[in-house]
């Protein structure tokens, strides 16, 4: 029950604070790459519409989680559900390293890089990560729908094979018997093998190398410099906070051949994502942080007219000669 709460509490937060901070970074970049594709503004837009579809399926596992991860809703949506929550948390993996070796190889080979800066070859990548996101997250729908297929739970609840529909099982994603723990644990290490260490690897390279590089130029201003830095070890900390703890409970439940019951305090870090990846949006694009700005000072105006009920004045003028003329009393006559 507690752990149900915690995680209401988590995916609350994460989609008041998401929602809002997604949408304005998903506005920017479509009016940038509407003006002027670049491959960096591609892979940030695809990153926000992978959040954006994130947030949108989260108050389905806010219900599971308000009734105690027990699955209430009609049991058609619990594999699109689970698909969808599972296929987007890794296809944000590929994304941000796919941001990590942009940025290297504009580093790194700024000249050579500049021949072959396509937007098209950023829009291919992209294609291709939500491709092999969807292929390798597959089994996350094939198994509740295969549970339900089978019947299992109307036979082990009532001890007799019923020849009506095959009730659902009570939970989502939760429960599994012992042929499909076989499976869904070597499935989960090729998770983390190929979605978490290797992109965890790339980034580390490309952004160490990142670094060094910056550190080396001499011709790029202090403040620019330590920004660029700070946002490099940023992305690191955030992708190995955010995703290392869920994939570490894949290696833990393949060495004991076991579905970890702590694998969904785990995922809190990997829900939160939704949120920190806005900030890695404003520190990597000027248009985002443009944009902030800009609804800031409106946001302000409106508060300062609502509390004052008028137009802010601006500063008195002097009047002029004509008007001390013509306001100032005639002599009579």
């Amino acid at each position: 029950m507690l752990c149900s709460r915690l995680l209401l509490a988590v995916y609350i937060v994460t989609f008041l604070m998401g929602v809002p901070a997604n949408v304005l970074a998903f506005c920017t970049f479509c009016r940038k790459v509407h003006r002027k594709a670049t491959p960096i503004d591609i892979l940030l837009l695809n990153l926000t519409i992978s959040d954006l579809i994130f947030l949108a399926f989260l108050p389905f596992k806010m219900k599971e989680a308000y009734d105690g991860m027990d699955w209430k809703l009609h049991y058609l949506l619990c594999p699109f559900t689970g698909f969808i929550f599972y296929f987007t948390i890794y296809n944000s993996t590929l994304l941000l390293t796919a941001v990590s070796v942009e940025r290297y190889l504009g580093v790194a080979f700024p000249l050579r890089y500049s021949l072959y800066r396509r937007p098209r070859y950023a829009v291919i990548s992209c294609i291709m990560f939500w491709l092999v996101s969807s292929l390798n997250l597959s089994f996350v729908y094939i198994i509740p729908y295969a549970q339900w297929s089978k019947g299992e739970w109307a036979d082990n609840n009532n001890g007799s094979t019923t020849n009506g529909p095959a009730t659902p099982p009570p939970t989502c994603y939760l429960d599994f018997s012992d042929d499909e723990l076989q499976i869904l644990v070597k499935v989960r290490l090729e998770l983390f093998i190929v979605l978490f260490c290797i992109p965890f690897l790339i980034c580390c390279f490309c952004y160490v190398n990142f670094i060094l590089i910056l550190s080396r130029l001499p011709n790029i201003g202090r403040r620019r410099r330590l920004r660029a830095i700070g946002l490099a070890l940023g992305t690191l900390i955030v992708f190995a906070v955010c995703f290392g703890p869920y994939n570490a409970s894949h290696v833990v439940g393949f060495v004991r051949q076991e579905s970890e019951e702590w694998r969904n305090v785990a995922l809190l870090s990997s829900t939160f994502n939704a949120c920190l990846d806005p900030f890695i949006f404003y520190f990597s694009s000027a248009a985002v942080r443009s944009m902030l700005d800009h609804c800031c000072r409106n946001f302000r105006a409106k508060l300062h007219l609502l509390g004052c009920g008028e137009a802010p004045h601006g500063p008195q003028q002097r009047p002029s000669r004509a008007q001390i003329y013509e306001e100032a009393p005639r002599p009579l006559t």
